[in-house]
Protein backbone atom coordinates (compact mmCIF):
# COMPACT_ATOMS: atom_id res chain seq x y z
CA UNK A 1 0.00 0.00 0.00
CA UNK A 2 1.55 3.37 -0.90
CA UNK A 3 2.46 5.57 2.04
CA UNK A 4 0.41 8.47 0.63
CA UNK A 5 -2.78 6.58 1.49
CA UNK A 6 -1.91 6.58 5.18
CA UNK A 7 -3.38 9.38 7.29
CA UNK A 8 -1.36 12.32 8.53
CA UNK A 9 -1.18 10.78 12.01
CA UNK A 10 1.09 8.05 10.58
CA UNK A 11 3.81 10.53 9.62
CA UNK A 12 7.00 10.91 11.64
CA UNK A 13 6.74 13.01 14.83
CA UNK A 14 3.01 13.41 14.25
CA UNK A 15 0.85 13.43 17.38
CA UNK A 16 -1.76 10.82 17.92
CA UNK A 17 -5.24 11.62 16.57
CA UNK A 18 -8.44 9.87 15.69
CA UNK A 19 -8.02 6.50 14.02
CA UNK A 20 -8.92 6.38 10.33
CA UNK A 21 -11.32 3.51 9.58
CA UNK A 22 -12.58 2.51 6.13
CA UNK A 23 -14.99 -0.45 5.98
CA UNK A 24 -16.44 -2.30 3.05
CA UNK A 25 -20.10 -2.29 2.08
CA UNK A 26 -20.44 -5.62 3.81
CA UNK A 27 -19.01 -6.08 7.28
CA UNK A 28 -17.13 -9.28 8.02
CA UNK A 29 -18.79 -11.53 10.63
CA UNK A 30 -15.56 -11.87 12.67
CA UNK A 31 -15.41 -8.04 13.07
CA UNK A 32 -18.98 -7.93 14.37
CA UNK A 33 -18.25 -10.71 16.88
CA UNK A 34 -15.09 -8.93 18.07
CA UNK A 35 -16.86 -5.61 18.64
CA UNK A 36 -19.66 -7.27 20.59
CA UNK A 37 -17.08 -9.10 22.75
CA UNK A 38 -15.06 -6.04 23.76
CA UNK A 39 -17.94 -3.63 24.42
CA UNK A 40 -19.21 -3.61 27.97
CA UNK A 41 -22.21 -1.59 26.96
CA UNK A 42 -24.29 -3.21 24.33
CA UNK A 43 -24.34 -1.09 21.18
CA UNK A 44 -26.37 -1.63 18.06
CA UNK A 45 -24.25 -3.09 15.21
CA UNK A 46 -26.79 -3.49 12.45
CA UNK A 47 -25.19 -1.37 9.70
CA UNK A 48 -21.82 -0.42 8.30
CA UNK A 49 -21.85 3.12 9.79
CA UNK A 50 -22.56 1.67 13.23
CA UNK A 51 -19.57 -0.70 12.91
CA UNK A 52 -17.37 2.12 11.67
CA UNK A 53 -18.38 4.45 14.52
CA UNK A 54 -17.90 1.80 17.18
CA UNK A 55 -14.51 0.72 15.81
CA UNK A 56 -13.22 4.29 15.47
CA UNK A 57 -14.17 5.24 19.03
CA UNK A 58 -12.64 2.09 20.44
CA UNK A 59 -9.28 2.36 18.63
CA UNK A 60 -8.98 6.11 19.23
CA UNK A 61 -9.17 5.77 22.99
CA UNK A 62 -6.08 6.67 24.98
CA UNK A 63 -6.16 3.20 26.51
CA UNK A 64 -6.12 1.47 23.13
CA UNK A 65 -2.42 0.49 23.27
CA UNK A 66 -1.32 -2.67 21.52
CA UNK A 67 1.64 -4.78 22.60
CA UNK A 68 3.38 -5.76 19.42
CA UNK A 69 6.37 -7.65 20.88
CA UNK A 70 9.05 -7.55 23.58
CA UNK A 71 12.83 -7.18 23.24
CA UNK A 72 15.43 -8.26 25.78
CA UNK A 73 18.31 -5.81 25.51
CA UNK A 74 21.44 -5.12 27.61
CA UNK A 75 21.20 -2.46 30.29
CA UNK A 76 24.73 -1.18 29.83
CA UNK A 77 27.61 -1.46 27.35
CA UNK A 78 29.42 -4.75 27.17
CA UNK A 79 32.41 -3.47 29.12
CA UNK A 80 30.17 -2.55 32.09
CA UNK A 81 28.14 -5.73 32.30
CA UNK A 82 28.32 -7.84 35.44
CA UNK A 83 30.14 -11.16 35.19
CA UNK A 84 28.85 -14.06 37.24
CA UNK A 85 29.10 -17.82 37.13
CA UNK A 86 25.34 -18.07 37.39
CA UNK A 87 23.68 -17.22 34.06
CA UNK A 88 20.44 -16.30 35.83
CA UNK A 89 22.23 -13.63 37.86
CA UNK A 90 23.78 -12.16 34.74
CA UNK A 91 20.39 -12.05 33.03
CA UNK A 92 18.74 -10.29 35.97
CA UNK A 93 21.42 -7.65 36.41
CA UNK A 94 22.54 -7.11 32.84
CA UNK A 95 19.41 -7.27 30.70
CA UNK A 96 16.15 -5.42 30.48
CA UNK A 97 12.86 -6.13 28.77
CA UNK A 98 11.51 -3.39 26.48
CA UNK A 99 7.90 -3.76 25.38
CA UNK A 100 7.20 -2.50 21.88
CA UNK A 101 3.84 -0.79 22.12
CA UNK A 102 1.84 0.91 19.37
CA UNK A 103 -1.57 2.23 18.53
CA UNK A 104 -3.73 1.84 15.45
CA UNK A 105 -3.66 4.74 13.02
CA UNK A 106 -5.36 3.23 9.99
CA UNK A 107 -7.82 0.45 9.17
CA UNK A 108 -8.58 -0.31 5.53
CA UNK A 109 -10.93 -3.14 4.65
CA UNK A 110 -11.68 -1.99 1.11
CA UNK A 111 -8.54 -1.96 -1.02
CA UNK A 112 -5.67 -3.39 1.05
CA UNK A 113 -7.57 -5.11 3.89
CA UNK A 114 -4.91 -4.13 6.39
CA UNK A 115 -4.31 -2.35 9.64
CA UNK A 116 -1.39 0.00 10.42
CA UNK A 117 0.31 0.45 13.81
CA UNK A 118 2.52 3.32 14.91
CA UNK A 119 4.91 3.18 17.87
CA UNK A 120 4.01 5.08 21.00
CA UNK A 121 6.11 7.97 22.26
CA UNK A 122 7.36 6.02 25.30
CA UNK A 123 8.49 3.13 23.12
CA UNK A 124 10.35 5.45 20.75
CA UNK A 125 12.12 7.14 23.66
CA UNK A 126 13.16 3.79 25.15
CA UNK A 127 14.61 2.61 21.84
CA UNK A 128 16.45 5.90 21.23
CA UNK A 129 17.91 5.85 24.74
CA UNK A 130 19.15 2.28 24.34
CA UNK A 131 20.63 3.09 20.94
CA UNK A 132 22.53 6.09 22.30
CA UNK A 133 23.76 4.72 25.65
CA UNK A 134 24.41 1.06 24.83
CA UNK A 135 24.35 0.23 21.16
CA UNK A 136 26.40 3.21 20.01
CA UNK A 137 29.03 2.66 22.71
CA UNK A 138 29.46 -1.01 21.80
CA UNK A 139 29.57 -0.17 18.12
CA UNK A 140 32.24 2.48 18.63
CA UNK A 141 34.32 0.10 20.75
CA UNK A 142 34.16 -2.66 18.13
CA UNK A 143 35.30 -0.47 15.23
CA UNK A 144 38.70 1.05 14.59
CA UNK A 145 39.26 4.79 14.90
CA UNK A 146 39.35 7.11 11.91
CA UNK A 147 39.11 10.86 11.46
CA UNK A 148 35.35 11.22 11.00
CA UNK A 149 34.27 8.47 13.40
CA UNK A 150 32.47 10.78 15.88
CA UNK A 151 30.60 12.53 13.10
CA UNK A 152 29.50 9.23 11.59
CA UNK A 153 28.37 8.00 15.00
CA UNK A 154 26.30 11.12 15.56
CA UNK A 155 24.81 10.75 12.11
CA UNK A 156 23.95 7.12 12.88
CA UNK A 157 22.07 8.17 16.02
CA UNK A 158 20.10 10.84 14.16
CA UNK A 159 19.13 8.38 11.47
CA UNK A 160 17.87 5.93 14.09
CA UNK A 161 15.67 8.62 15.65
CA UNK A 162 14.14 9.33 12.26
CA UNK A 163 13.64 5.62 11.53
CA UNK A 164 11.98 4.95 14.90
CA UNK A 165 9.52 7.81 14.42
CA UNK A 166 8.73 6.74 10.86
CA UNK A 167 8.23 3.10 11.76
CA UNK A 168 4.76 1.81 10.86
CA UNK A 169 3.86 -1.85 11.07
CA UNK A 170 1.23 -2.92 8.56
CA UNK A 171 -0.41 -6.29 8.65
CA UNK A 172 -3.65 -8.02 7.76
CA UNK A 173 -6.87 -6.64 9.18
CA UNK A 174 -7.44 -10.01 10.84
CA UNK A 175 -5.03 -8.82 13.52
CA UNK A 176 -7.97 -6.93 15.04
CA UNK A 177 -9.22 -10.26 16.33
CA UNK A 178 -6.70 -9.88 19.18
CA UNK A 179 -8.41 -6.70 20.38
CA UNK A 180 -9.50 -6.61 24.01
CA UNK A 181 -11.47 -4.18 26.14
CA UNK A 182 -10.85 -0.46 25.74
CA UNK A 183 -9.31 -1.13 22.33
CA UNK A 184 -6.04 -2.60 23.62
CA UNK A 185 -4.77 -5.78 22.10
CA UNK A 186 -1.97 -8.13 21.25
CA UNK A 187 -0.78 -9.54 17.96
CA UNK A 188 -1.60 -13.17 17.29
CA UNK A 189 -0.57 -15.85 14.78
CA UNK A 190 3.18 -15.20 14.95
CA UNK A 191 2.97 -11.55 13.94
CA UNK A 192 5.09 -10.58 16.95
CA UNK A 193 8.10 -12.24 15.34
CA UNK A 194 7.66 -10.05 12.27
CA UNK A 195 7.67 -6.91 14.41
CA UNK A 196 10.73 -8.10 16.34
CA UNK A 197 12.68 -8.59 13.13
CA UNK A 198 11.57 -5.22 11.80
CA UNK A 199 12.62 -3.39 14.98
CA UNK A 200 15.96 -5.19 15.10
CA UNK A 201 16.64 -4.12 11.51
CA UNK A 202 16.56 -0.47 12.62
CA UNK A 203 19.82 -0.94 14.54
CA UNK A 204 22.26 -0.40 11.72
CA UNK A 205 25.94 -1.01 12.60
CA UNK A 206 28.56 1.66 12.18
CA UNK A 207 30.47 0.88 9.00
CA UNK A 208 34.03 2.21 8.80
CA UNK A 209 35.21 3.66 5.52
CA UNK A 210 36.79 1.22 3.09
CA UNK A 211 40.57 1.18 2.97
CA UNK A 212 42.11 3.44 0.43
CA UNK A 213 43.45 1.77 -2.66
CA UNK A 214 46.98 2.86 -3.40
CA UNK A 215 47.65 3.06 -7.10
CA UNK A 216 50.92 1.40 -7.98
CA UNK A 217 52.63 3.37 -10.72
CA UNK A 218 54.22 0.97 -13.12
CA UNK A 219 56.64 1.97 -15.81
CA UNK A 220 55.14 1.34 -19.24
CA UNK A 221 56.95 -1.31 -21.26
CA UNK A 222 59.38 -0.11 -23.86
CA UNK A 223 57.84 -0.72 -27.24
CA UNK A 224 59.42 -0.17 -30.64
CA UNK A 225 58.72 3.10 -32.39
CA UNK A 226 57.01 1.31 -35.24
CA UNK A 227 53.92 -0.73 -34.57
CA UNK A 228 54.30 -2.78 -37.74
CA UNK A 229 54.32 -6.54 -37.53
CA UNK A 230 57.81 -6.69 -39.02
CA UNK A 231 59.29 -5.03 -35.90
CA UNK A 232 58.04 -7.55 -33.37
CA UNK A 233 60.49 -10.33 -34.32
CA UNK A 234 64.21 -9.93 -35.16
CA UNK A 235 65.19 -10.24 -38.80
CA UNK A 236 66.98 -13.23 -40.22
CA UNK A 237 70.12 -11.17 -40.81
CA UNK A 238 70.20 -10.24 -37.14
CA UNK A 239 69.80 -13.88 -36.15
CA UNK A 240 72.63 -14.87 -38.47
CA UNK A 241 74.85 -12.24 -36.86
CA UNK A 242 74.12 -13.72 -33.44
CA UNK A 243 75.12 -17.25 -34.52
CA UNK A 244 78.73 -18.28 -33.77
CA UNK A 245 81.15 -18.42 -36.69
CA UNK A 246 81.97 -21.89 -38.05
CA UNK A 247 85.11 -23.48 -36.67
CA UNK A 248 87.39 -25.67 -38.74
CA UNK A 249 87.57 -29.27 -37.69
CA UNK A 250 91.35 -29.27 -37.21
CA UNK A 251 91.15 -26.32 -34.77
CA UNK A 252 88.75 -28.03 -32.38
CA UNK A 253 90.52 -28.92 -29.16
CA UNK A 254 89.16 -32.08 -27.53
CA UNK A 255 88.10 -31.84 -23.92
CA UNK A 256 89.79 -35.08 -22.91
CA UNK A 257 93.56 -35.41 -22.92
CA UNK A 258 95.05 -37.21 -25.89
CA UNK A 259 98.27 -39.17 -26.16
CA UNK A 260 101.34 -37.07 -26.83
CA UNK A 261 102.55 -37.31 -30.40
CA UNK A 262 106.11 -37.36 -31.64
CA UNK A 263 105.86 -33.73 -32.67
CA UNK A 264 105.05 -32.73 -29.07
CA UNK A 265 108.27 -34.31 -27.81
CA UNK A 266 110.22 -31.34 -29.21
CA UNK A 267 107.86 -28.36 -28.83
CA UNK A 268 110.66 -25.80 -29.33
CA UNK A 269 112.08 -27.23 -32.52
CA UNK A 270 110.72 -24.41 -34.65
CA UNK A 271 111.00 -21.65 -32.10
CA UNK A 272 114.74 -22.24 -31.68
CA UNK A 273 115.33 -21.66 -35.37
CA UNK A 274 115.04 -18.05 -36.52
CA UNK A 275 113.71 -16.90 -39.83
CA UNK A 276 117.18 -15.75 -41.02
CA UNK A 277 118.76 -19.04 -40.20
CA UNK A 278 116.31 -21.06 -42.26
CA UNK A 279 116.14 -18.89 -45.36
CA UNK A 280 119.45 -20.05 -47.00
CA UNK A 281 120.26 -20.49 -50.68
CA UNK A 282 119.32 -23.93 -51.88
CA UNK A 283 122.06 -26.19 -53.39
CA UNK A 284 122.50 -26.62 -57.09
CA UNK A 285 120.33 -29.12 -58.91
CA UNK A 286 123.36 -31.33 -59.41
CA UNK A 287 123.63 -31.80 -55.68
CA UNK A 288 122.64 -35.21 -54.42
CA UNK A 289 122.88 -36.08 -50.77
CA UNK A 290 125.35 -38.79 -49.82
CA UNK A 291 122.65 -40.74 -48.16
CA UNK A 292 120.00 -42.82 -49.82
CA UNK A 293 116.34 -42.17 -49.98
CA UNK A 294 115.75 -45.33 -48.08
CA UNK A 295 116.63 -43.44 -44.92
CA UNK A 296 113.37 -41.47 -45.21
CA UNK A 297 111.29 -44.60 -44.88
CA UNK A 298 112.98 -45.66 -41.70
CA UNK A 299 110.58 -46.36 -38.95
CA UNK A 300 112.43 -43.91 -36.66
CA UNK A 301 111.12 -40.98 -38.70
CA UNK A 302 107.53 -42.23 -39.07
CA UNK A 303 107.16 -44.23 -35.91
CA UNK A 304 104.18 -42.43 -34.39
CA UNK A 305 100.91 -41.73 -36.18
CA UNK A 306 99.70 -38.12 -36.29
CA UNK A 307 97.42 -37.06 -33.49
CA UNK A 308 95.00 -34.25 -32.88
CA UNK A 309 96.78 -32.96 -29.78
CA UNK A 310 96.96 -29.22 -29.42
CA UNK A 311 100.27 -27.45 -30.25
CA UNK A 312 101.32 -23.85 -30.77
CA UNK A 313 100.21 -22.23 -33.98
CA UNK A 314 103.64 -22.21 -35.74
CA UNK A 315 104.45 -21.91 -39.46
CA UNK A 316 105.04 -25.18 -41.25
CA UNK A 317 108.51 -25.90 -42.64
CA UNK A 318 107.21 -25.72 -46.19
CA UNK A 319 106.04 -22.18 -45.53
CA UNK A 320 109.43 -21.03 -44.26
CA UNK A 321 111.78 -22.27 -47.05
CA UNK A 322 111.10 -23.09 -50.67
CA UNK A 323 113.13 -26.29 -50.39
CA UNK A 324 111.88 -29.62 -51.73
CA UNK A 325 110.26 -32.12 -49.46
CA UNK A 326 113.60 -33.87 -49.02
CA UNK A 327 115.26 -30.75 -47.65
CA UNK A 328 112.33 -30.00 -45.31
CA UNK A 329 112.38 -33.52 -44.08
CA UNK A 330 116.14 -33.38 -43.51
CA UNK A 331 115.72 -30.20 -41.51
CA UNK A 332 113.00 -31.74 -39.41
CA UNK A 333 114.99 -34.98 -38.98
CA UNK A 334 118.69 -34.02 -38.68
CA UNK A 335 118.62 -30.46 -37.41
CA UNK A 336 120.78 -27.44 -38.28
CA UNK A 337 124.18 -29.04 -37.41
CA UNK A 338 123.76 -31.97 -39.77
CA UNK A 339 122.65 -29.61 -42.50
CA UNK A 340 125.88 -27.51 -42.31
CA UNK A 341 128.04 -30.65 -42.32
CA UNK A 342 126.95 -31.59 -45.85
CA UNK A 343 126.23 -28.22 -47.40
CA UNK A 344 129.29 -26.08 -46.47
CA UNK A 345 131.90 -28.09 -48.50
CA UNK A 346 129.84 -27.85 -51.71
CA UNK A 347 129.11 -24.20 -51.15
CA UNK A 348 132.87 -23.48 -50.84
CA UNK A 349 133.61 -25.34 -54.07
CA UNK A 350 131.07 -23.26 -55.96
Amino acid sequence: MPSVLLPASAAAFAPRSTCNVVLNTKVEPWLTATLKRINKIKRPLNSVPQHSRCLTETLSSSHAIWSLCSLMLPKAPESELRRDSNPLVEALFNYQLIHIEAYVVHVDMVSQNEVAFKLTTDTIESLVEYHKDVFSVDTAANTWTWTEKDQQLKKLQDEFVQAANKFVYRTSALALEGMEEDGAGELLCGRSDEVRLAITALFVPLLPPPPRIVDVIRQPPLLPSSTGAEQWWPSSQHLQGLQPAPVEAWKIVPSSPSPVSSCDSHPNIWTSAGMTEIQLPSPTPSFSPPYSSASYSAPQYYSAPPTTASFPALPLPSMLTPQPCSTSASLGSFGWDRYQEYTIPYATAM
